[in-house]
């Protein structure tokens, strides 16, 4: 590896790491508007972090090198390692008393949007950490799209790759400039996030409640600031305010810019749209009927609830109105094989993605056409645009690899002795940065506070590989990749 990329890399991440300590005045200035005195603690953490930052810049600075996939690689990792570290220190400080293990943990499933939490009695939290948690996945959220917008297709591991598939027309693309772009998806993200925190308000929220459920709706993170989610609040409105940004959040910010900014309605003929809202249609009203015919719940209340809870497992956010376990054994299958799927490319939501799903879908149609006339020429298709064999072949790997860590680190849970239930729901919801599982332990109404540091670094590692897109760290584990 050079030394002249490492050095560009943690001068890069020495900035970010500035920019985080800079936020969290944010939380400081909260906590001293409400009169609690953990104010000190996020402004001595700021100084601290900003210092070590500041000092770790001045050392690396210089010239920034040529941008090669290597450096890419590399930067992107370090960058999440930096925030998840910067992130835990305030939590390890603060009235919440986490160890270093629960700290990390809670910092990078804020940093992913996972929303999982290792905290009991946030109703008595004080303002400023419930501040933190949100702000940290709303800045996470903002990373995410840029990361599967701008990094991931030159990477060739995921994101909205398929944009470059057999065509050099740019035409297509939402914007010739990449300024332009950054600049436009920064103000959609901001206005969906004030719009989301008015709506709240008008249904109900108090203003805090409202910006932290807005900050954590819009990241697709699950973060509340009551240990009973929304089932805190016991209002439809607010349910279908939240069902309704979650999945506005999960579609893709680059077809919400070409719609917003140029009104172009053909945008949303993008494929992975249309199996995205697909299922959450499929998998809410089948719950839903499910619930009013099993448990007699009057049908408007388990359509809500359905909508609102599958759309939050679907966008992979994590927020819950009921203990939907209880309503039946297909509700919790459902919900289990919903924590798999996640949202579009280009979003805050994680999972495996619509358009990947999309992709097997064709290539299989495409092998079992092949059965039956071998001669014959058929071509991937991906909407009106040709899927090249590098796609299909990174799509099978990330599959692969998925799974792969699944049941690896299913296994490890096993060994450190969970039930079946609870290993594997664990691990994909960590791997799919969903946030509550499917067992009683960590299901709806449940969290992960009875879980012990070897599990707690198991799940921190999955909910990194998961947002990451599994192969972006996987790639540095080969030793190929570290020499000159």
């Amino acid at each position: 590896m050079n030394a002249n990329t490492l050095r560009a890399v943690v001068y890069i991440a020495s900035l970010c790491g500035l920019y985080l300590s800079i936020a969290m005045l944010v939380p400081a200035m909260v906590d001293l508007y409400y009169g609690h005195s953990d104010w000190r603690v996020f402004t001595t953490c700021a100084f601290m972090v900003g210092g070590v930052s500041l000092l770790a810049a001045m050392a690396t600075r210089g010239a920034p090198p040529m941008f090669t996939k290597r450096l890419g690689f590399l930067l992107v990792n370090v960058l999440w390692a930096v925030f998840s570290l910067a992130g835990a220190v305030p939590f390890m400080f603060s009235d919440a008393d986490l160890s270093f293990a629960q700290a990390l943990f809670e910092s990078i499933s804020g940093i992913t949007t996972t929303g999982s939490t290792v905290i009991v009695g946030l109703d008595s939290m004080p303002p400023g950490l419930l501040m933190w948690r949100s702000l940290l996945a709303w800045l996470g959220g903002i990373g995410i799209v840029a990361l599967g917008l701008f990094v991931l297709p030159f990477l060739r591991v995921g994101g909205m790759s398929f944009f470059k598939m057999e065509s050099s027309d740019t035409s297509d693309k939402p914007f010739a400039r990449l300024a332009t772009f950054t600049r436009a998806f920064i103000a959609i993200y901001v206005g969906i996030t004030l719009a989301c925190a008015i709506c709240y308000a008008l249904a109900g929220m108090s203003r805090f409640d409202a910006i932290n459920h807005a900050f954590s709706t819009v990241a697709t993170a699950g973060f509340s600031t009551h240990d009973a989610s929304f089932d805190y609040f016991n209002s439809n409105a607010v349910l279908w305010v939240s069902t309704f940004f979650m999945t506005i959040s999960s579609l893709p910010f680059s077809i919400l810019i070409v719609l917003a900014v140029r009104g172009r309605l053909d945008a949303l003929r993008d494929p992975q749209i249309g199996v995205f809202l697909g299922y959450v249609i499929a998998f809410s009203l089948s719950a839903a009927i499910y619930n009013h015919l099993r448990n007699g719940e009057p049908f408007p209340d388990a359509l809500t609830h359905a909508f609102f809870n599958f759309s939050s497992i679907l966008s992979t956010t994590g927020f819950s109105s009921q203990d939907y376990l209880g309503w039946g054994p297909f509700t919790i299958m459902a919900a289990f094989f919903a924590t798999f799927i996640g949202g579009c490319s280009g979003s805050t939501a994680g999972g495996i993605k619509a358009y990947r799903f999309v992709i097997l879908f064709n290539i299989l149609g495409t092998g079992l056409k092949k059965l039956i006339y071998p001669n014959a020429v058929y071509s991937v298709r991906y909407g009106n645009q040709t899927v090249d064999a590098e796609t299909q072949r990174t799509v099978f790997l990330f599959f692969s690899a998925y799974i792969f860590l699944w049941v690896l680190g299913s296994m490890a849970m096993a060994a450190l002795g969970y039930d079946m239930m609870t290993s594997t729901s664990a691990v994909i919801t960590a791997l799919s940065n969903v946030g509550p599982g499917v067992s009683p332990l960590i299901g709806p109404v449940g969290n992960f506070s009875s879980f012990n540091d070897p599990e707690l670094y198991i799940m921190s590692i999955m909910m990194l590989l998961g947002r990451l897109e599994v192969l972006t760290v996987l790639v540095l584990l080969m030793p190929i990749f570290w020499r000159n």
